[in-house]
C-alpha cells in the first residue's frame, strides 16, 4: 500500500469498508482459521475459507486467496506468502474502487472475454495486480 496522509488513509479505509466488512464476515463463518494484521489488512489463513478455496473453478483451477477490502483469504500461509504482493495490490484498488468493485472486477472479466481473452488472465485489475506485484 502506498504513503498517504492520516486523513486520506482513513478515507481509504472508509471507502473499503462495506468491502472489508464482507470479507471479514467471510472469514469470521469459515471457522477455525487463523486470523493476524499484517501491513494494514486482516489476513485470514485456513479452515474453512481455505478448503473452499481450494476447489477448481471453471475454466481456471482452485484460488490460492481472495481479497475483499482490506482482508486477505488464502488457503494457508505459505499460500497468503507466495500471493501477499499480488493480493495487495487488490487491496489498492478496492482503496480507488470501494463496493464498486463488486460490479468492475465481473465486469472487467466480460469484456475480457468478449475481446476473445480469458476472464481471469486478461481481466484488467489482474493484469494490473501481475504486473505491479512482479509477475
Amino acid at each position: 500500500m502506498s504513503r498517504q496522509s492520516p486523513g486520506l488513509r482513513a478515507a481509504a479505509y472508509l471507502w473499503a469498508a462495506p468491502m472489508s466488512l464482507l470479507g471479514l464476515g467471510l472469514a469470521l463463518t469459515a471457522g477455525s482459521c487463523r486470523i493476524r494484521r499484517r501491513d494494514g489488512v486482516l489476513e485470514a489463513s485456513g479452515g474453512l475459507a481455505g478448503r473452499l478455496l481450494g476447489l477448481p473453478l471453471p475454466g481456471s483451477g482452485p484460488v490460492a486467496a481472495i481479497t475483499l477490502g482490506h482482508v486477505l483469504i488464502g488457503r494457508s500461509d505459505a499460500m497468503l506468502a507466495d500471493v501477499r504482493a499480488h493480493e495487495q495490490v487488490h487491496v489498492g484498488q478496492m482503496e480507488r474502487w470501494g463496493i464498486l468493485f463488486l460490479l468492475a472486477y465481473p465486469l472487467a472479466s466480460l469484456w475480457a472475454w468478449a475481446r476473445g481473452g480469458h476472464p481471469y488472465l486478461d481481466n484488467a485489475f489482474e493484469r494490473e495486480a501481475r504486473h505491479i506485484a512482479g509477475h
